[in-house]
């Protein structure tokens, strides 16, 4: 997993209030995964796009509600070990551009803004959630697709 089990929880119930069982914590990090994964692609594009091989910070499709969410889990003083985020990386098919010391150094920070954003839009699509049922996380999943 991206982020440890009894990390995630606790994040889940800091963020939102929110208690995600064991069942969910699979769910959550291959969201977060898949996601992180998504945004690198989309960077890779753009060093491309502007003739580098390094992908820079700048290469980072990071929206204004993303970056918000970034400096949110920032303000949050959780640390989250890069070890495992690279370890996850590393499933997915290699990218064609090398990351910068720098973005590789942001992918825990990533990773936890895509935790805050998944945390937050739970709260958003049902104010009433507690523990998400499957039907949540199905909604959630759609959500992400369409704006992430």
């Amino acid at each position: 997993m991206i982020i440890g089990a009894a990390r995630m929880q606790h994040l889940f119930r800091r963020i939102a209030g929110i208690t995600v069982d064991k069942n969910d914590l699979k769910r959550i990090s291959d969201l977060i995964s898949d996601k992180l994964h998504d945004l690198l692609l989309m960077a890779e594009r753009a060093a491309a796009a502007n003739g580098r091989d390094v992908i820079t910070e700048a290469d980072l499709p990071l929206t204004a509600g993303f970056q918000r969410s970034l400096q949110a889990f920032r303000d949050l003083e959780e640390e989250i070990e890069l070890r495992p985020v690279l370890e996850r990386m590393a499933t997915y098919p290699p990218l064609d551009r090398t990351l910068s010391a720098e973005v590789e150094a942001m992918l825990p920070d990533l990773a936890g803004a895509l935790l805050l954003i998944i945390a937050n839009s739970l709260k958003i699509l049902d104010p009433e959630v507690e523990n998400p049922l499957p039907e949540h996380w199905d909604r959630l999943e759609l959500l992400l697709e369409l704006t992430l």
